[in-house]
């Protein structure tokens, strides 16, 4: 599978100075939780599964999390977990496929649905990338770990793990710091099976009886933005103990009226004759899920929890590397640069220091690889018309959830 994959190849090579790499669920882990990506989130009591997953992956998405957990009701947890066995040893069975199948992920409510799954999927468990850990703490998180090492053991697959920090604890800011200690713990001792860690900042806001508008971000709700920067602070650090952390969820996918003005600017849009696409952004309450990646983004948050595939393209389409950012990492990057320095960028419009730089670039290539580089006159905008040629409206809400992630 590849970034973009779903788009025509002579479009591709319009678009990209280097295109987004090809790879496997075999892949590298650390290849893999740079490509996550808009990670689609579908409930498993839904009726067709398994062709929602082979229709998402036609239209790009490339990873997704079958959830058992928040987005279905208490009562429905013994039809849901049939349902999932029954169309992934459906979906296993499918030869050939006209695509990969996507990163697939089940989200879990106790550990001992972990070996309980892997053991009644039997073959079919060689489509499983892993499992989603809610409400993770250092007291919870273990018996999840141990339960996952152990399938992995007894199925022969590598099993990965995302917890999801959202609980009280790491929000309060009495425990908060006591919290993220034991939360390092829990995931440095099974550092080669943690992908990535995932921000439930729904639940964050509901401890508050908070909720963001359409108009705001994360960001804008102080309590939840102080608790992504300790998280990105103790768990996301770039000397080689931190892990990738991913972006919030964004609930919203129309508006029928907005507090303040829109939030996109018309001129990339006139310039890239895509005037109706930034109408159907605006509708659909993208200019807020926009500004939200691009802060994801620049708070050192990678990935983003998505409920409606509208999403997707957006995230994806911000994942690209800019062919300035590209020339400035590659720059940093020169072995002949490795004794530190400052040189001008080849943009000239601004300074790169090699040695505090060096972090930095060495995300940006590895971003490079996963989402490919666009060409140097090629904006966002071009690449999101790309990615949804039939506009926003034609992307349905098919895998809809609800769901805080």
């Amino acid at each position: 599978m590849r970034h973009f994959g779903h788009i025509a190849p002579e479009v591709r090579q319009r678009l990209f100075h280097r295109q987004p790499c090809e790879f496997t669920t075999d892949s590298p882990a650390r290849l893999l939780s740079a490509a996550l990506g808009a990670t689609l989130y579908s409930p498993a009591t839904r009726p067709r599964l398994a062709d929602d997953i082979v229709k998402q992956t036609g239209r790009g998405v490339v990873s997704m999390v079958l959830c058992l957990e928040d987005s279905i009701d208490d009562a429905d947890v013994p039809a849901a977990e049939e349902n999932l066995v029954r169309h992934l040893t459906d979906l296993a069975g499918r030869a050939p496929f006209d695509t990969d199948p996507p990163l697939l992920f089940v989200r879990v409510r106790a550990p001992g649905q972990i070996p309980d799954l892997v053991r009644r999927l039997g073959p079919a468990v060689r489509l499983l990338s892993g499992f989603v850990l809610p409400k993770f703490t250092e007291e919870r998180g273990m018996p999840f770990l141990e339960a996952l090492a152990q399938a992995e053991a007894d199925s022969g697959r590598r099993l990965f793990a995302m917890p999801v920090l959202e609980s009280p604890e790491l929000l309060y800011r009495e425990s908060r710091v006591e919290t993220l200690e034991g939360i390092f713990r829990a995931v440095d001792k099974y550092r080669e099976r943690v992908l990535a860690l995932r921000l439930g900042v729904t639940d964050f806001c509901s401890s508050y009886g908070l909720r963001r508008a359409p108009d705001m971000t994360a960001y804008d709700v102080q309590v939840v933005a102080s608790v992504i920067a300790d998280v990105v602070n103790m768990l996301g650090r770039a000397d080689g103990t931190g892990f990738t952390v991913t972006g919030p969820v964004w609930e919203y996918f129309r508006v029928q009226e907005r507090m303040f003005k829109p939030q996109l600017r018309q001129s990339p849009f006139l310039e890239g004759h895509a005037v109706e696409l930034r109408q159907a952004l605006i509708e659909h309450a993208m200019d807020g899920l926009l500004r939200e990646i691009s802060l994801d983004q620049a708070n050192g948050l990678l990935g983003k929890t998505c409920i409606h595939p509208s999403h997707v393209p957006p995230v994806h389409a911000l994942s690209v590397v800019s062919h300035e950012e590209f020339s400035d990492a590659r720059d940093i990057l020169r072995p002949e640069r490795c004794g530190g320095g400052v040189l001008r960028s080849a943009y000239t419009n601004k300074m790169n220091e090699v040695k505090p730089h060096r972090a930095w670039a060495e995300r940006i290539l590895l971003r490079a690889e996963v989402f490919g580089v666009a060409r140097e006159d090629v904006g966002f905008v071009e690449l999101l018309a790309a990615s949804i040629p039939g506009g926003l409206r034609g992307t349905g809400t098919g895998t809809r959830t609800g769901e805080a992630g």
